[in-house]
């Protein structure tokens, strides 16, 4: 049977701090024989890829007409 988890004020405020300021990502909580040991957050960040592809295409007008 499974331990009762042990969770005190400064685990949840340790959560809480992982969890502040997260947009997009994730925050995974490790527990072993029922206690927290390991918090961990993977932020990720999203780009708006058709701005920065239109960046990197973008030709001057001259050349475009030389071509």
């Amino acid at each position: 049977m499974a331990k009762p988890l042990e969770l005190n004020d400064s685990w949840i405020q340790r959560i809480t701090e992982a969890v502040e300021g997260l947009q997009y990502g994730n925050v995974q909580i490790i527990v072993h024989d029922g206690r927290i040991v390991q918090i961990e957050r993977t932020e990720r960040r999203r780009f708006d890829e058709v701005a920065e592809r239109r960046g990197v295409r973008e030709v001057p007008q001259g050349e475009a007409a030389a071509k």
